[in-house]
């Protein structure tokens, strides 16, 4: 804790206290800000709290990077999974008894155990034997760790979870769009206009505006190029032509220039 309200000074400022003083102090503020309610409910077991004005994924980075190992202790639940290496334990011949009542497949390396294979020694959410313990302890392997976890967070009167801090601008603009493009394409299929149609059905009218000033002397300003790429195909080509004609010319041009320095650097060479 003094670890993590170091890194926070400045930043933010960590409160714990008993969870019916909380409820107390927050309930007095309800008549000023009644979205504070929304905070009792998730006011159980050994919470508290983090006040910041600053980003909440830096602060949230800052809280989960301080965390102390800490060794496994019998009859605790495990808040993960405990494996055990496939390794020379360094102990003596006189522990085999010990490994083999926790089903452990060994073998003497030069006089001393050896685990054979990886162990699933505890598994997540069950509580942690004495004998499990001991073997860890004796391993000197501490799989745990003390630290601050986040349950929630409460930004200006919504409470979400902390898993919503990694969402970036990015995915929700994607998000959007491709909400967006859905709204637009029902709205076409039903022909029900709305903003996020519009635009298409304009341009689409726009396409038909076209279509009609090909076959006929309807004449605007947006169809003269349209109509005198049909009067002289010529052009047209001409247009994609030139193009690649520059390209080319391009091309041609560096390959010049690297053979005329290919030459000159074959001069140095020889005669430098």
């Amino acid at each position: 804790m003094q670890a993590i309200r170091g890194k926070l000074r400045g930043k933010a400022i960590v409160l714990m206290g008993k969870n019916t003083m909380m409820r107390k102090a927050i309930r007095g503020h309800l008549e000023s800000n009644a979205e504070l309610e929304r905070l009792l409910p998730h006011i159980k077991g050994n919470i508290g709290f983090v006040f910041t004005n600053e980003p909440l994924l830096d602060i949230r980075d800052i809280i989960l990077d301080q965390k102390v190992a800490a060794p496994a202790k019998a009859g605790a639940l495990a808040p993960k999974d405990v494996f055990v290496p496939a390794q020379n334990t360094g102990l003596g011949p006189e522990k085999t008894s010990f490994f083999q009542a926790l089903q452990i497949a060994t073998k003497i390396t030069r006089g001393t155990i050896e685990i054979l294979n990886e162990v699933h020694l505890i598994k997540k959410d069950e509580k942690v034997g004495a004998s499990e313990a001991a073997l860890l302890n004796m391993l000197k392997i501490s799989p745990f760790s003390y630290g601050l976890k986040l349950f929630q967070v409460y930004e200006e009167g919504s409470i979400y979870d902390p898993a919503m801090l990694d969402i970036t601008n990015d995915e929700l603009m994607a998000r959007f769009m491709s909400g967006l493009q859905n709204v637009a394409s029902l709205s076409l299929a039903i022909d029900y206009p709305t903003i996020a149609s519009v635009p298409h059905s304009i341009l689409n009218g726009f396409k038909n505006l076209l279509a009609i000033a090909a076959v006929t002397d309807v004449e605007f300003e947006e169809a003269k190029t349209l109509k005198e790429y049909l009067a002289d195909p010529s052009k047209f080509a001409v247009a994609v032509a030139a193009p690649v004609e520059t390209q080319a010319e391009a091309k041609k041009e560096e390959k010049v220039e690297e053979e005329e320095e290919s030459d000159d650097d074959m001069g140095l060479d020889l005669f430098g």
